[in-house]
């Protein structure tokens, strides 16, 4: 039940029957500040102007079509025309008890899109290090999140496996077998990384030996492919290690590095020339995009090919699109890519419509994310200035969150508290972030994200644990919970008001790739529940009625956390 939706539609409507131009709506709001009014509709004001009419006659014009009598239970004018909106407590109660005993808390149903999301994509021969931590957790919260509501989600690792650094590696993989190196397992693929890179600048044979890897790789050398997937194996089963403990949903099988278009990209290079997009310059291939200048003024040259026959990133990209689109039928696609990608992924975007590769119709977005910050506002990093790598990180937080969990249960056996510790520790980081605006850098704050106050995923955990407990000490069965839900104090209205507001929050977040926006959600549920269990007793309470009424909505504030969490990708337990 999308209580937004139906207002915003029932009000705009109403709108329109009186002439309002068709760009006006009802811009409906949740209130969160006055306490008798749930939602108000703020675009009376507007469209009353552009009608050059009195909005308070209007607003009473648009409430006189409403009929919206088994929802509301009081609706009046404010200020210069605003409708406030007070729900039916009657009303409430039922949609509860509609969402308790439905799988996905009575969402409605919807038209399934298929929609691909591109997200963590690290590179070979590198460890995921914290840079690649917000891609990876919010593409994953949002592949959960679209799945949930009933979608179709294609989730696409696109990995970096293919590109002109790959010589550089081969090269020097090559050069460590030639000295007996027959068991080289690249267990510290950073370490690798960096010799390869220090070799390659230093060495102008190795370097000259590089760039001729990287066309005969790309040429589909035996021998170089042979080298190439020892890399990407390596690197694969050590990737799939760190999703396994983020309980992050990708697999092997959602792997779509650039290496699955190189057949692709010579028909591309081919195309675009046929089509008159690309020409040669300079003895590359060149695509002049109007839309962009450089830095003197003058229109933007996107390489494609370079004059030694090598491919490009965008070139890739474009190859990515064309087969989304043709092979996979995407309906929408998401990136969660870095920001600093954005002018490379527009390029992208723009030569692949003016290829006509994909339709005006396909939904093409990228989310994109700030940085994480030390407490100096700089780069997250090392004390000695060093990326820290996501083993490490996770590493910090299981011991931490094990550190807390001993102080508070000294008893606790060393089982049970590796088995919390991972829980507590992994949810917090992933909480943490999850729970800021994608858009906006943050400080990361150990203290604040492992404390069990606040809008954190302990706080959130034992908000759960804590209504399993009621059930527990009262030895009640789900099953025993036969009587209706009725709402008396502002307690129990206010939570389940806040319940029955999940459709529109997990479609908000759906539409928008803003995940935060559910934390806030489960927060404002925590919360409420809290304030119900101080001023409504449940065990205690010798009415019948009210006793279950109160256990069901303790029971559907559980679910809804449990589900709501799920999304997210974080994990509850029944004892904390």
């Amino acid at each position: 039940m999308n209580i937004h939706y139906i207002l915003s539609n029932k009000i705009t409507k109403a709108l329109h029957s009186f002439g309002a131009p068709k760009e006006c709506n009802a811009l409906v709001v949740r209130q969160i500040s006055k306490k008798h009014i749930d939602y108000q509709a703020n675009g009376i004001i507007n469209a009353a102007k552009k009608m050059n009419i009195c909005p308070q006659e209007l607003a009473k014009k648009v409430i006189s079509k409403l009929n919206l009598k088994d929802i509301v239970s009081k609706i009046e004018i404010s200020g210069k025309g605003f409708i406030n909106i007070k729900l039916n407590s009657f009303w409430i109660a039922k949609q509860a008890e509609k969402a308790l005993i439905n799988n996905k808390l009575g969402i409605s149903k919807i038209k399934p899109e298929i929609i691909i999301i591109d997200y963590s994509s690290p590179n070979i021969a590198k460890q995921m290090h914290v840079g690649h931590l917000r891609s990876t957790i919010i593409g994953d919260a949002m592949a959960r999140t679209l799945e949930f509501i009933g979608h179709k989600v294609i989730r696409a690792n696109h990995i970096g496996d293919w590109g002109t650094h790959f010589g550089m590696l081969i090269a020097y993989l090559e050069k460590l077998q030639n000295k007996n190196y027959n068991n080289f397992l690249l267990t510290n693929l950073d370490e690798f990384y960096k010799k390869a890179k220090k070799k390659y600048d230093e060495d102008e044979n190795f370097a000259k030996k590089s760039r001729m890897y990287v066309v005969k790789l790309q040429s589909g050398d035996k021998y170089c492919i042979e080298m190439w997937q020892k890399l990407v194996n390596i690197t694969i089963e050590q990737n799939q290690k760190i999703y396994y403990r983020l309980n992050i949903t990708l697999t092997k099988n959602d792997i779509m590095g650039e290496s699955l278009y190189k057949d692709m990209l010579p028909e591309i290079i081919s195309d675009l020339k046929s089509k008159g997009i690309a020409i040669e310059n300079n003895g590359a291939i060149v695509v002049f995009l109007d839309d962009f200048k450089n830095k003197h003024g003058k229109t933007m040259g996107v390489i494609i090919q370079k004059k030694d026959g090598a491919f490009l990133y965008t070139t890739t990209d474009i190859a990515c699109i064309k087969y989304r689109y043709e092979k996979l039928h995407a309906n929408r696609l998401l990136y969660y890519i870095d920001s600093r990608q954005h002018q490379h992924l527009i390029q992208a975007w723009t030569i692949a419509k003016k290829a006509n590769y994909i339709p005006d119709s396909i939904k093409l977005e990228h989310h994109m994310f700030g940085m994480i910050l030390n407490k100096d506002k700089k780069p997250f990093k090392t004390r000695s200035g060093t990326t820290i790598s996501l083993t490490s990180l996770l590493d910090e937080a299981i011991k931490r969150a094990k550190n807390i969990i001993y102080k508070k249960k000294p008893n606790i056996n060393k089982r049970n508290l590796s088995y919390l510790s991972n829980i507590i520790g992994i949810g917090a980081i992933k909480y943490s972030d999850l729970s800021k605006n994608r858009i906006t850098n943050y400080i990361f704050n150990w203290d604040n994200m492992l404390s069990f106050n606040g809008n954190t995923a302990p706080y959130m955990q034992y908000a759960y644990t804590r209504i399993a407990s009621i059930f527990k000490k009262g030895n009640i069965k789900k099953k025993e919970l036969t009587l209706p839900i009725f709402l008396n104090s502002s307690y129990e209205i206010a939570l389940a008001t806040r319940l029955i507001q999940f459709e529109e929050t997990i479609f908000l977040v759906a539409n928008e790739g803003t995940p935060h926006i559910m934390c806030s959600y489960l927060y404002d549920i925590a919360g409420l529940f809290s304030k119900f269990y101080e001023n409504c007793p449940i065990l205690s309470e010798k009415n019948k009625n009210q006793r279950q009424s109160r256990l069901k909505l303790a029971l559907l504030t559980q679910k809804t956390l449990k589900i709501g969490l799920d999304t997210l990708g974080i994990k509850t337990v029944n004892n904390m």
